[in-house]
């Protein structure tokens, strides 16, 4: 049986990033873990969601625990450390923000569930953490050290495709200029998505599980409201979205020519 251990900086990454594969691999018989850095306290939490006087982050455990059930997942831990906000927030300096963890020790509290589960799969974020945000590097360097203590036989970083994303916003500026008056300036692609296509490894489709990755998604009801654009996607643009999930996997760089793996394990 093979096992996934899946490590996230906030409640909700889980659903995004890597929900399909979770959600495949228990379908196939496998054992999903899913371990958070934090709890996600400095989302910004729908209007009317909590109730009164309720934190932020007692409502995201739960809503963690709802969407781990979505997608058929064993197992669910916290770290225990504060969500760091974004990148140059002074909110990264604040005391027990995942972002002024040691290295080390925050690897530590994730070996030892590393050393209960001997998982054949770990996910992380790439070196950038996605999009630059601080908490998704801490996950990068923590969930490698952490995998070095453990031995951890392979370590996949999530990630964006930026070689599509870049060639969608291309298309879509295009077409927004051909619609308006000459002289229209088309943006530049962004460079902070993701990686290019040559330095991914793995394109997962989870097609197959995008009911139960739509379902996970909801289930984060303070973050992601009904009317959302991840929710109010139709099947065919929410499949272009997320139908397929991106990885590098760490040490084993893809041979010039070679194809892009379509599965994990």
């Amino acid at each position: 049986m093979n096992t996934l251990v899946c490590f996230h900086a906030h409640p909700d990454d889980e659903a995004i990033a890597t929900g399909g594969l979770m959600a495949q691999t228990a379908a196939a018989g496998g054992r999903v873990v899913l371990v958070v850095a934090t709890r996600g306290e400095r989302g910004e939490p729908q209007p009317g969601v909590l109730e009164e006087g309720e934190a932020l982050w007692e409502r995201r455990i739960p809503e963690t625990f709802a969407a781990a059930e979505v997608l058929g997942v064993d197992r669910v831990e916290f770290l225990g450390y504060v969500d760091s906000g974004m990148m140059g927030e002074a909110t990264n300096d604040f005391p027990y923000a995942f972002w002024q963890a040691d290295v080390d020790q925050a690897a530590r509290r994730l070996a030892a569930i590393l050393a209960e589960e001997k998982p054949d799969v770990l996910t992380v974020y790439d070196d950038n953490g996605g999009y630059g945000h601080p908490d998704h590097i801490q996950v990068h360097r923590v969930g490698h050290r952490a995998a070095e203590m453990t031995g951890v036989p392979r370590v996949l970083q999530a990630t964006m495709n930026r070689t599509q994303i870049q060639a969608a916003m291309a298309e879509q500026a295009v077409a927004m200029a051909e619609q308006a008056a000459d002289g229209v300036e088309i943006p530049a692609p962004s460079d902070d998505f993701g990686k290019p296509e040559v330095e991914l490894t793995h394109g997962v489709d989870v097609s197959d599980q995008l009911r139960l990755k739509r379902r996970a998604l909801a289930a984060h009801a303070s973050q992601i409201s009904d009317d959302s654009w991840f929710l109010k996607l139709d099947d065919e643009m929410f499949a272009r979205a997320f139908g397929i999930e991106w990885f590098i996997e760490s040490g084993r760089p893809r041979v010039g020519g070679e194809e892009l793996r379509g599965s994990v394990w």
